[in-house]
C-alpha cells in the first residue's frame, strides 16, 4: 500500500485509505452471516496482534491448518468456538508505507465494567499463543472430522483429513497475548469500539 501525495502525506486522505482495513476485521462477522463473503479467503501478508484480559468460550475446538496468501503457505492452529466473550480486547497492525514509514492501526472494545465483545461461529488462525487456560471436559486427540463439541472445522480450511484434534465443552482464556493470521465469526459485536490509526509502531504488545 503507498501513499503518493505531492509536497508530504495528506493525514485526511490518508486515513480515509487506512481506517477501513481495520473496520473490515470487525465487519467480516457481519458479511459472513449475510452470504456476502466467502468463508475461505486469501489471507493477507501480514499478521496481527491480540490481547485480552479474559475470553470465556463455549464449545471449543483446535487443529491444525494451512493459511494462503501470495507468498506462500503459513501453518496455523485453529481455534473455533461456537460462542465467545472477551473482556478488554485490543487488536493491532503495523503496516510498513513505502517512504512514509510505519503506520499502526490499533482497535479495542470491551472495556473491564463495561458489556463484553461477543462473538458466534468465532474462528481464529493463529501461529503463536500465551496465555493461562482452564478447559472443561477436554479431549485430546480426536480425529478433526469427529469433532462434536466445537464448531467443527471451518469450511474452506486446508488441513488433513481425520487429523489431530482437541475439543471441550467450554474453555477460559486469561491474560491473552496471540499472533493470527485471519480471525472470522458468524457474529461480532464490538461493545465500546476505538480506533486509531497512528504514524509509527503502537501495537497490543
Amino acid at each position: 500500500m503507498e501513499s503518493l501525495a505531492r509536497g508530504g502525506t495528506r493525514w485526511k486522505r490518508f486515513a480515509v485509505v487506512m481506517v477501513p482495513s481495520v473496520a473490515a476485521t470487525a465487519a467480516i462477522g457481519v458479511a459472513l452471516s449475510q452470504g456476502a463473503l466467502a468463508a475461505s479467503f486469501s489471507v493477507s501478508g501480514q499478521q496481527f496482534k491480540v490481547t485480552a484480559d479474559k475470553l470465556d468460550g463455549q464449545g471449543f475446538v483446535q487443529y491444525g491448518a494451512v493459511d494462503t496468501n501470495k507468498s506462500g503457505q503459513k501453518p496455523v492452529a485453529v481455534v473455533g468456538m461456537n460462542s465467545a466473550k472477551i473482556t478488554n480486547l485490543c487488536q493491532s497492525v503495523v503496516v510498513p508505507v513505502p517512504v512514509f514509514g510505519d503506520v499502526s492501526m490499533k482497535l479495542t472494545a470491551g472495556k473491564a465494567g463495561g458489556p463484553r465483545v461477543e462473538a458466534k461461529k468465532l474462528y481464529i488462525d493463529a501461529d503463536d499463543l500465551h496465555t493461562n487456560a482452564t478447559f472443561n471436559n477436554i479431549d485430546i486427540g480426536v480425529s478433526a472430522d469427529k469433532t462434536t463439541k466445537g464448531p467443527g472445522p471451518h469450511q474452506g480450511d486446508k488441513y488433513l483429513k481425520d487429523s489431530f484434534a482437541q475439543q471441550a465443552d467450554s474453555v477460559a482464556f486469561t491474560d491473552v497475548k496471540q499472533r493470527a493470521w485471519a480471525t472470522t465469526a458468524g457474529t461480532f459485536k464490538l461493545s465500546g469500539l476505538h480506533m486509531a490509526v497512528k504514524k509509527g509502531k503502537s501495537e497490543c504488545y
